[in-house]
């Protein structure tokens, strides 16, 4: 148990190859996940509902199996909301910019999990800094060349920024929770607490629930199988064990596996002023990580 919590606080440690295994099948997982959204009518709260009621659906008879704890369901309802909110910046990013920059963006969760550790008072290396100015300077230049282009894709850069915070909390919460639940009840009651957040804002924002074609039905299938079942769950698994900056960092492979599926599928070439900014952000987060001592640094809230 004390060799998996020292690794759960470790920034530097290679995950186990079991983990790698679990990470490598998440990655693909969401990498399918902005395309999907990008080709989808459906609107993005209504989207987001199916999305995580089918995933919650099919892992509930699994969490049955296993003890309940009161503060970990506590943890794991916060992150669900948590969850929600992180979902409706992602699904607006795919709609309004391009899945390369939406991903980036995105991508930039870990810079985020580092500064909320230091507004709590924690310690951020010197030189984990110089990451964040990298990172921050690929911000500046995707959303800078995406405004001069339309204030749709600006409006979507600013949309993923506000997801990837919200996917460090999310992170954060998962890890938490996960050390009083088994990753099953957690994503069931997360996932649950996400659709039912998303549920009366549909009602309110008088969103179509249910009248879609067939095809917007297969591709709400293809999230819950790919993005929730083989996404999520896999790095949820992996949260219990492995540092979520860690986690945050290898998702970083989701840019190149999303960008080429949205060339794939959707034709979606975006210009080439924005692939030096996309380097930057990667580099400056894998700077951050790469660069924070695991014994000074604690990111379970």
């Amino acid at each position: 148990m004390s060799e998996q919590k020292s690794l759960i606080n470790s920034h530097t440690a290679l995950p186990g190859r079991n983990d790698l295994i679990r990470l490598g099948i998440g990655i693909i997982g969401i990498g399918v996940s902005g395309p999907l959204i990008a080709l989808s009518t459906m609107p993005v709260v209504t989207l987001i509902f199916w999305r995580n009621i089918g995933g919650a659906l099919l892992i509930a008879p699994f969490a049955f199996k296993h003890r309940k704890n009161r503060i970990g369901m506590l943890w794991a309802a916060l992150g669900g909301f948590v969850l929600a909110m992180h979902f409706i910046g992602f699904f607006l990013a795919m709609r309004l910019t391009s899945v390369a920059a939406g991903t980036a963006l995105v991508g930039l969760q870990p810079i985020f999990a580092a500064l909320f550790v230091r507004i709590r008072g924690g310690h951020i290396p010197s030189r984990a800094w110089l990451g964040m100015i990298v990172s921050f300077s690929g911000v500046v230049l995707i959303s800078g060349i995406d405004f001069n282009i339309s204030l749709r894709s600006f409006a979507g850069d600013i949309a993923a920024i506000v997801s990837a915070a919200l996917a460090a909390i999310y992170m954060l919460i998962g890890s938490k929770a996960q050390q009083s639940l088994e990753t099953s009840t957690y994503t069931a009651i997360c996932y649950a607490v996400c659709a039912l957040t998303a549920l009366p804002i549909v009602f309110l924002g008088g969103f179509n629930l249910w009248n879609f074609n067939g095809n917007e039905w297969w591709i709400v299938i293809g999230l819950v199988v790919f993005a929730q079942l083989l996404g999520h769950n896999m790095f949820n698994s992996a949260l219990k064990r492995v540092s979520p900056a860690v986690v945050s960092l290898i998702i970083f492979f989701e840019v190149p596996v999303a960008s080429v599926l949205a060339i794939w599928w959707l034709d979606q070439r975006p210009p080439i002023g924005i692939l030096p900014g996309i380097i930057l952000i990667l580099g400056g987060c894998a700077l951050v990580v790469l660069r924070t001592r695991p014994s000074r640094i604690e990111l379970t809230p």
